[in-house]
């Protein structure tokens, strides 16, 4: 599949194949908050954008006309006034919190139905981030800034995204039928030089089809959709397309990750049938939501629904639940993608008509699980359990160098081995992490290529031709250069540690659970999840658990400790003790942007 160049015009269009998708479900989402604050229930008010007021008439029940403000000299005052008043961190912080207020209002208003209200709320909370324009804001303010400008803009492309599509998930069956598009394909499949890929592929669906169709029940879609990887893999699990789609259902890494999909250095979850048909199903569904109908939700799944939004938005006439009215509009490889599913079920439900009545499916996987914490490599698991390898490593396509994790992972063995495998695990050599072709280096003050070359034993010529260096003495501090690994250079060994138990923060004045996700580089999402917290409420003096942080040993050698006063910085506080501050940091675990409080304690010498 090739995917198709972004229109620079149009913000929304993605390639499925190539980035996450920028347009979310017509049907509207809960808003992702870029900073915590108590967003206005629906259930209880309503916030009305300012200087506008909305009536709705008693005897028709349409809104009646929005009465806007007039700009006199009222509206110049004020706006004078505004100009007065110094921008002071605690001054953005309420313009934030405003906008975000307009963004929920927006919200509320759009599930209503009311798109005009919801428009102009969202407008309201764009002029409110406008003003702000101080050279001196804090960092994470302007991130706050810039997160709000993306929701807002995200939300005015769904909104006039929604106005031009009639149809809103009710088309729930598959159209069987057959014109001179669906014709072609079926030549193709059954005469022309894709018969024998066709053959093989419906061979192979035999091992996956009985799980893909039990999960579509369960999810309320159409039987006819677990054919979808016929035409997108083969039903191949370690299909690789083009444009770096892969497994069963060609997710590329970035779309895979919205919808649940890991992938590290030792698993890759596109390659595992049943999680990506779980992701399959749940990106299907999102996409019917937002058409409609199934011809255009496939149309979707094969070049984003950005593409296919921009084609709807371009049509001079509203769009009515027809694929065809957009066929020769859509790039050529998406506007053959559905009559290519389409002439697939019409094969596939003619089976003796096409001579596939005498093809024997392959049966499924049989297999069960034995979960295991070792890093062992699946060869040294095969000879143990005398199994083959290849059939080991089909079980577990998601392993990527056929070793497994060191957390608790759940292998799929041959029936009746999972047994033999826990009894044996002692006998199994732990296996070392795949070395990687290349490691990153920041370049230091005083560093020269000779110097990094000979740090990692390679050569200038090497390390010239993996940055695409033009002069060899070229290179600055704070670049960040990829080093080939070769010749006798050995990465540090990973050593396998007792877990310890997650970090903890003591909610502090002024903190949100924003600015504490940002300062541990987690997520406002998964701080609430592992806390359990009902609300994006916090209380001075509440103890929360950082996901993926681990409590930190006090370092080991004999220190003090120091409490930290109004006024202090590391800086001052190394100065005081005559430490430097580098030092400082690295006892302490900060960074130069780390932020100390008042009564924190910290380690001195």
């Amino acid at each position: 599949m090739s995917p198709e160049k972004p229109i620079r015009s149009d913000p929304s269009q993605v390639d499925r194949k190539k980035s996450t998708p920028q347009v979310a479900s017509v049907a509207p989402t809960a808003i992702d908050k870029p900073k915590t604050v108590s967003a206005p229930s629906p259930k209880k008010s309503e916030p009305t954008p300012p200087k506008q007021t909305v009536s709705t008439a008693p005897d028709k029940g349409e809104a009646a006309p929005v009465e806007k403000q007039p700009i006199g000299e009222t509206a110049a005052a004020e706006q004078e006034a505004a100009k007065e008043v110094p921008l002071t961190p605690k001054k953005i912080q309420s313009l934030l919190d405003e906008a975000l207020d307009f963004c929920q209002a927006a919200q509320d208003f759009w599930q209503k139905g009311e798109l005009e209200n919801a428009v102009e709320a969202l407008d309201q909370a764009y002029s409110l981030i406008l003003k702000i324009d101080s050279p001196d804001i804090k960092p994470e303010l302007v991130q706050q800034k810039e997160d709000l400008r993306l929701i807002i803009s995200k939300r005015i492309v769904e909104i006039y995204a929604s106005r031009n599509i009639v149809a809103n998930g009710q088309h729930n069956a598959i159209p069987l039928m057959v014109n001179k598009y669906i014709q072609a394909e079926i030549d193709l499949f059954t005469t022309g030089r894709e018969k024998n890929f066709f053959i093989e592929s419906y061979r192979r669906s035999g091992r996956y089809r009985d799980y893909i169709v039990s999960e579509l029940r369960k999810a309320g879609l159409p039987e006819e959709l677990s054919w979808l990887p016929l035409i997108e893999s083969g039903y191949k699990v370690n299909a690789l397309s083009r444009a770096r789609a892969l497994g069963l259902w060609q997710f590329i890494p970035s779309t895979g990750f919205k919808f649940g999909l890991k992938r590290d250095v030792f698993i890759d979850e596109r390659l595992d049938s049943e999680k990506s048909t779980q992701a399959a199903i749940a990106y299907l569904k999102e996409l019917h939501q937002i058409f409609g109908d199934w011809t255009t939700a496939l149309a979707a799944y094969n070049c984003g629904e950005g593409k296919v939004l921009q084609v709807i938005r371009g049509q001079n006439v509203n769009y009515l639940d027809d694929f065809w009215d957009l066929f020769q509009r859509l790039p050529f490889e998406t506007a053959r993608y559905v009559p290519r599913f389409l002439a697939t079920l019409q094969i596939l439900n003619n089976k003796e008509k096409y001579g596939l009545d005498g093809v024997t499916v392959d049966p499924p996987f049989a297999f069960e699980i034995a979960t295991v914490t070792k890093q062992m490599h699946l060869r040294d698991i095969a000879q143990t359990l005398d199994v083959d390898l290849d059939s080991l490593t089909e079980l577990n396509p998601e392993l990527r160098y056929k070793i497994l994790p060191r957390e608790r992972y759940q292998l799929r063995v041959p029936v009746g081995k999972a047994g033999d495998l826990l009894a044996k695990l002692d006998d199994i050599p732990v296996s070392s992490r795949p070395q990687p072709a290349y490691v990153n280096h920041r370049v230091r003050p005083g560093e020269s290529l000779s110097t990094i070359a000979q740090q990692y034993r390679t050569s200038i010529n090497q390390i010239v031709r993996a940055n695409d260096i033009h002069r060899q003495n070229y290179i600055v501090a704070g670049q960040v250069l990829k080093i080939p690994l070769g010749g006798s250079y050995q990465p540090p060994a990973q050593t396998i540690v007792p877990e310890k138990p997650p970090a903890t923060h003591t909610v502090r004045s002024g903190d949100s659970l924003w600015n504490i996700a940002k300062r541990y580089g987690t997520t406002t999402k998964d701080i609430q999840e592992l806390n359990k917290l009902n609300s994006t409420a916090l209380i001075i003096g509440q103890v929360l658990q950082i996901p993926g942080h681990v409590a930190e040993s006090p370092p080991s050698q004999d220190l003090k400790t120091y409490q930290v006063k109004h006024g202090d910085s590391p800086f001052k506080i190394s100065q005081q003790f005559k430490m430097p501050l580098e030092q400082f940091l690295r006892i302490n675990q900060l960074t130069p942007r780390s932020k100390i409080y008042p009564g924190q304690k910290l380690y001195i010498e």
